[in-house]
């Protein structure tokens, strides 16, 4: 029975079922589903610690968001580790965290998010027509549409008008927060 945990042909799907449960909420995919369908020779005393095994591996990887040296590294400290994974093994997390690796991180970013994120800005430099003062018509004004909203929700739009004093405030501010962080 061990000898069909080695194989590496089934490990890709295994892969791929605990990424969809851990890092894209697909709740369906349950242990029993992966051991029938993956394993389905492998008795599940043997089965449930080699899939916490490459749960672990897979989270630990994610979690660190490897690049691709660091990965390798891992995998082969991973491969000289007792009760560790196979070369075999490594070889296929490898080519899985290759390919996934975008999407399971764009899936952390935004399930790490709390409020809503800036999806879209549009400015334009407009001449002000209408005002309660003569003085004002036909001065400059920035006129920003910020659009905001949470994955997977409608988008909101919220438009500010800054004159040329607003317009250099915000400036000076964004000189000053450029420059404590740099």
């Amino acid at each position: 029975m061990a000898g069909e945990l080695e194989s590496c042909k089934p490990l890709s799907g295994l892969l791929s079922g605990l990424a969809q449960d851990a890092f894209y909420g697909h709740p369906g995919i349950t242990e029993e589903l992966l051991r029938s369908q993956l394993y389905p020779d492998v008795p599940i005393e043997e089965f449930r610690p080699f899939q916490a095994k490459m749960r672990g591996i897979l989270k630990s990887i994610a979690s660190a968001d490897m690049d691709f040296n660091q990965l390798e590294a891992f995998l082969t400290a991973q491969t000289k580790k007792q009760g560790g994974i196979t070369s075999d093994q490594a070889a296929v997390i490898s080519k899985f965290w290759k390919s996934h690796k975008t999407k399971i991180r764009e899936s952390l970013m935004n399930q790490s998010r709390w409020d809503s994120g800036l999806r879209g800005l549009s400015w334009r430099v407009d001449g002000k027509s209408q005002s309660r003062h003569s003085a004002e018509i036909h001065t400059p004004v920035a006129i920003m549409e910020l659009e905001i909203g949470k994955s997977g929700q409608e988008s909101e739009f919220l438009c500010l008008e800054f004159d040329e004093i607003k317009v250099n405030q915000v400036l000076k501010k964004l000189s000053e927060i450029f420059r404590d962080h740099s």
